[in-house]
């Protein structure tokens, strides 16, 4: 597993490998949706700190297997066309790769909570 950190801040936890952690973390799509998230009310990403991507700490990984296992399945997901190479890809065997799994390490704001 890998973490984005950013200023010194461990972000999210992906459970890809390092090419998989760096092609998510760095992607156009997801830029922009951390430059939008806040946490606190501040920005995740100002868009120029350097994005650093280290392998996970065990408490890291702790925290995002204790995520997916409350997760009831019942989010809205849905593919980011603006991802480079998308989600649909396969293995070595042309057989489906298993997506990866993000986990946001900090309380991201509500959409709703900062319109009113």
């Amino acid at each position: 597993m890998f973490t984005l950190e950013i200023e010194g801040t461990a972000v999210a936890v992906i459970n890809g490998d390092e090419a998989t952690a760096r092609d998510l973390f760095t992607c156009d799509g997801f830029k922009e949706d951390i430059q939008a998230m806040t946490s606190e009310g501040r920005p995740l990403w100002n868009g120029t700190s350097e994005l650093k991507i280290r392998a996970a700490t065990e408490e890291e990984i702790e925290i995002f297997e204790d995520a997916l296992a409350e997760d009831d399945g019942e989010g809205d997901f849905e593919d980011d066309p603006r991802h480079s190479e998308g989600t649909d890809s396969k293995d070595e065997d042309g057989d489906e790769e298993d997506e990866a799994d993000i986990v946001f390490l900090l309380d991201i704001d509500e959409a709703d909570a900062l319109d009113s």
